[in-house]
């Protein structure tokens, strides 16, 4: 079992789930994150901590989101681990409002 990133990050890609994550299991490409469901300890500190709430376990994902556990393997493998903070993306303040309102 492991968290999963789903495509609420799409275009934000927040990186606080970076900084409380144990084990650098975070991995990054231009738009968003991904969690490498190989390292993740299910320590469920990235979740409360996303702004747009796209990070849930894989055992609860929201309706329509399951193939979301399969890209982040699949995106985990192919990109390189994020281990710090950084800024988010140009507009992630805006699309944020809309996600969480």
């Amino acid at each position: 079992m492991a968290y999963v990133v789903t495509d609420a990050c799409r275009g934000c890609r927040y990186t606080e789930c970076v900084t409380v994550c144990p084990v650098e299991c975070f991995h990054l490409d231009e738009q968003m994150t991904y969690i490498d469901p190989e390292n993740c300890i299910d320590c469920g500190g990235c979740a409360p901590i996303c702004p747009v709430g796209a990070i849930h376990p894989s055992w609860q994902m929201p309706a329509g989101k399951s193939d979301w556990v399969e890209i982040n393997r699949l995106r985990a493998a192919e990109t390189p681990v994020i281990a710090a903070k950084i800024p988010p993306l140009p507009g992630a303040d805006e699309q944020a409002r809309r996600l969480v309102s």
